[in-house]
């Protein structure tokens, strides 16, 4: 046998073989690889040759271009607008991808992931909403909200703090931000803050069910769980769906001889009916309500600490109720909506009254009570068409906002002491139109106005019998907007926008009133918004505000709380936001905003030691990083997120402003699903840090007693949801 070949040989080291093999099978085993090939040219004699090159394979077609992402439609401007073309500053938190419907989602999740939205930390169902620096007070007291919370169609508040809905079957929230007044009339300074639920699917049974469970350090454990069902019915002409919801939320400060005093109970429930007789035409019915209330509060005397002495349990409920109903459809090439809905919301308030409560003539004091009930009934008709290449809105509404505010003090020996009984009705009739009127094929304009009349009727019962006073203002809130969209990628606007608060009357224990100017704000503002490749999002603001006759509730000496003109502030902000996917399932999200809000004319009657407005911190900074990966057969999703809030202050009153903010947020979630199943983990507080969230909790020991609010400890949750 002989082995041979042309030339020399190139020194390849092959592997050991071992065996029994034949001639040509162990020479195909040694140059397996090496690019040569042995040909057997005689019984006994292998050539080893060079092995044939292998022709080049055909070229790869070029890979498919990635589809579109899905517009980003928002219909809080009552008119279903793709985010792209809107010249307005929108911020949208999708939950489509929430399977399990976790109730501890609630408005403070939202603002975590938006710029200009911040929340006072007083405890759930307690906190006031504020954006875009647009902020009278830290202290609740009768004047209307500066940020609108909405549910659908219709307002849930309207003088009343955020009350915490939990985000269980929701579609998303949107928040539009700046003054709304030529959409949603009186008080919108801010903005809007709207909540968009799931509605009844008309083809689709299913149900959803998830349960989880959360474990804080240095505290308590907790539960949750939810449910949702839809149900056709009528061969596909109507539609059930059922939610429910229910959790406790631990505590984790300890008062005296109560370990983790502070726990939240929350449950709730909706549902809605939808009925289409025909495919131009739909009916949604909704029932909702929600309870909620927290065994105590969450403040210390102490910073960074989790106890506090020995005191009374200061309570909270905030109870709310709701119906609406709401009928779409087209007249001819009209599309018309009617929606009315009612609102009951009830927030009860205790407070430890043993310190500070002397001055009231009452011997022993104990509890203070506070008591508030708000009823609202909203409804609207509206109509939107085109005339040639101008779209148009135009609108009828009528609000009607009652509320009464009870104040008393109770004694050891369970006498009652009446310190204020106010009683509030507010009527706001209004018409509104809007039209978009293309200038160019890229340049548009968008003009509104809401033309309004509003009245106040104020009374507050007295020992000699109640004192009433009456107020009438009629108006006018334009809004306008110049957008040049060069691309489908690209927007790019200039803003301008107003609202309006109407002003109440302050009607003091003996009996006199001090009327109170109406706040006007007006904004201007200028947009950059931009789709990336690979579905990333860049979104860039800045904004200045005029604020005139702000009205703020001041804390007075007795620990209660009145109305005052504050004077005139000046708001100047920029803001971004970014969504950048990157390769192989991994993306950045980061967001930023900086707020130098100042009150830059005093009518407070003394000298301010600093001219910025309460509560809403100078700078936020955000920053995540998603990656989405398989498990084998299963898809899964880590995030990272972390958040760090700026330097902010209480209030006006030097004797009462303290420094709060500058801490760090910090999240980690896991999330495993098959589509049918999901189980998610998460960590909060990652760092244990103890920052001061909120330096205020009791009223009547605030001005002798520092007082803060740490963050909530290191948390771990689970939660497990299941879709049949």
């Amino acid at each position: 046998m002989s082995i041979g070949t042309q030339g020399t040989l190139p020194k390849i080291r092959t592997r050991r073989l071992r065996g029994d093999y034949s001639v040509s099978e162990a020479l195909a085993q040694l140059l397996a690889g090496s690019g040569f090939v042995a040909r057997q040219v005689s019984e006994t004699a292998w050539r080893i040759d060079r092995a044939p090159t292998a022709p080049a394979p055909d070229p790869l077609p070029p890979p498919a271009p990635s589809p579109p992402p899905e517009p980003i439609v928002v219909t809080t401007t009552k008119q279903p607008l793709e985010l792209l073309s809107l010249p307005a500053a929108v911020s949208v938190v999708g939950l489509q991808d929430d399977l399990h419907g976790n109730p501890a989602r609630s408005s403070a999740t939202v603002a975590s992931q938006i710029e200009g939205l911040s929340l006072t930390s007083l405890g759930p169902g307690r906190n006031r909403m504020f954006l875009r620096g647009v902020a009278d007070s830290a202290f609740s007291g009768e004047s209307q909200s500066t940020v609108a919370v909405v549910l659908d169609e219709a307002r849930l508040t309207y003088a009343a703090p955020d009350p915490d809905i939990r985000l269980v079957d929701m579609d998303r929230v949107e928040v539009l931000k700046g003054p709304q007044g030529s959409l949603y009339g009186t008080g919108a300074l801010g903005g809007i803050y709207r909540m968009v639920s799931r509605a009844p699917e008309l083809d689709r049974t299913s149900l959803d069910v998830s349960a989880g469970t959360s474990l804080v350090t240095h505290g308590d454990t907790g539960y949750s769980g939810s449910a949702v069902a839809n149900l056709p019915l009528v061969n596909e002409m109507a539609a059930l769906r059922l939610v429910g919801y229910a959790a406790k939320e631990p505590g984790w400060i300890d008062t005296g001889s109560r370990n983790d005093a502070n726990w939240t109970r929350v449950s709730g429930t909706r549902a809605g009916l939808a009925f289409v007789p025909t495919a131009d035409w739909r009916l949604d019915l909704t029932g909702f309500g929600q309870w909620l209330r927290s065994s105590d509060t969450r403040y210390v005397y102490t910073s960074g600490s989790y106890t506090r002495d020995a005191q009374s349990p200061e309570p909270h409920d905030n109870d709310l109720i709701h119906f609406a109903g709401r009928l779409n459809g087209t007249l001819g090439t009209i599309d018309m909506t009617v929606a009315s809905a009612m609102t009951w919301h009830d927030v009860d308030n205790t407070l430890d009254a043993t310190v500070g409560a002397e001055d009231f003539g009452l011997d022993d004091p104990q509890s203070l009570h506070d008591q508030r009930h708000f009823r609202i009934w909203d409804s609207e008709l509206r109509l939107r068409g085109h005339l040639g290449g101008v779209t148009w809105l135009a609108g009828i509404s009528r609000l009607v906002a009652r509320q009464k505010l009870a104040t008393s003090l109770e004694n050891a020996a369970g006498t009652m002491a009446t310190l204020d009984d106010d009683r509030r009705t507010s009527h706001d009739n209004a018409a509104y139109f809007d039209a978009t009127i293309p200038v160019t094929g890229t340049v548009s304009i968008d003009a509104g106005a809401r033309l309004f009349r509003s009245s106040i009727r104020e009374t507050r019962m007295l020992p000699t019998g109640p004192v009433s006073r009456e107020r009438d203002k009629s108006g006018i809130t334009p809004s306008l907007a110049l957008s040049w969209q060069p691309n489908s990628s690209s927007l790019i606007y200039l803003r301008y926008g107003s609202a309006f608060r109407q002003g109440g009357s302050d009607i003091t224990s003996s009996g006199s009133i001090d009327t109170l100017g109406s706040d006007e704000l007006a904004s201007v503002e200028l947009g950059w918004r931009q789709r990336l490749s690979g579905g990333g999002k860049l979104d860039l603001g800045a904004w200045f505000s005029h604020w005139h006759d702000l009205q703020s509730d001041v804390l007075e000496d007795n620990g209660l709380v009145e109305t005052t003109n504050a004077g005139n502030a000046r708001i100047f902000g920029i803001e971004g936001s970014l969504e950048l996917p990157l390769a192989e399932g991994w993306q950045v999200e980061a967001g930023g905003n900086f707020t130098d809000a100042r009150l830059y004319r005093n009518n407070l009657g003394y000298k301010l030691e600093d001219r910025h407005l309460p509560v809403v911190p100078e700078y936020t900074v955000r920053a995540g990083l998603r990656h989405d990966f398989t498990l084998g057969l299963l898809n899964a999703r880590a995030r990272l997120n972390l958040r760090y809030v700026g330097p902010a202050r209480m209030s006006f009153d030097p004797d009462l402003d303290r420094k709060m903010g500058d801490l760090i947020e910090s999240e980690f979630e896991v999330q495993i699903t098959d589509g049918i199943w999901q189980v998610s983990l998460s960590v909060q507080n990652l760092f244990a840090d103890k920052g001061d969230v909120f330096a205020f909790g009791n009223a009547l020991r605030y001005r002798t007693m520092p007082q803060f609010t740490p963050q909530q400890p290191t948390t771990l949750s689970v939660n497990g949801s299941i879709h049949f």
